[in-house]
């Protein structure tokens, strides 16, 4: 059977600086995976290709038994895929209220809203206030919350608790393992222990090429895991 996104020999990069190489990496259509790597590894690189952000140099896409490596971002979130990026994820100047209309002009479900705010009550409590103001814990939530209302079929998740107060975290953590129970979630997170509590198989990249891949109890268990998570 195949996988839900599959990726089959994918190089991609900036410019003329190749990033990735020859990645090759399957997504079941439920549950959590881990992209695991220290910093410049390639995983941000990764996520946007996916996204279509990056244009893949070589190799194929596939995302629900259709090649979409030469789709753009647009469609590819048509046909469900979310992206929380790493950085500038929320509308600072709108107020959250605002933000989450954003995200939900396309969903025809009007209960949509009060479902990421039953997700994320700490919203609900905030809804007239500007995106910018809230803090790093609450405009990841909001991040999460809007990508949510794309109804997406896989989430992609690049570093959903950088800059996050560690009693935060663990409320993040929580919602993110539900939400993995019923959608397709990919993870970077530079938390070990998060990524892994969260997915049920985890890649490790390693100068843009895989080096270690199982299941997340394996991965935490190989002794080779450390070797390419250090600085």
């Amino acid at each position: 059977m195949p996988e839900f996104l599959d990726i089959k020999h994918l190089d991609a990069g900036y410019g003329r600086s190749q990033v990735l190489f020859d990645v090759t990496l399957g997504i079941p259509w439920r549950g959590g995976v881990a992209v695991l790597g220290r910093n410049g590894a390639g995983k941000t690189t990764l996520m946007k290709t996916i996204v279509g952000e990056l244009p893949a140099w070589k190799g194929e896409v596939a995302f629900d038994g259709r090649d979409i490596s030469r789709r753009a971002t647009q469609e590819r979130v048509r046909a469900g895929i979310g992206y929380v990026p790493q950085e500038h994820s929320v509308f600072a100047r709108l107020s959250v209220r605002d933000n989450l209309a954003v995200g939900s002009l396309a969903n025809k479900d009007a209960s949509a809203v009060d479902r990421v705010l039953t997700i994320f009550p700490k919203l609900g409590q905030r809804l007239d206030q500007p995106a910018g103001t809230l803090s790093g814990g609450e405009r990841k939530m909001l991040a999460i919350g809007r990508a949510m209302l794309g109804d997406p079929k896989l989430l992609l998740l690049d570093e959903p608790t950088e800059g996050v107060w560690i009693g935060v975290i663990e409320e993040i953590t929580e919602r993110l393992i539900e939400l993995a129970k019923s959608i397709a979630v990919i993870i970077v997170e530079q938390h070990l222990d998060l990524a892994l509590r969260v997915a049920d198989y985890a890649y490790v990249l390693d100068r843009g090429r895989v080096a270690l891949q199982g299941q997340a109890g394996e991965v935490r268990g190989n002794p080779e895991l450390m070797r390419y998570l250090a600085p």
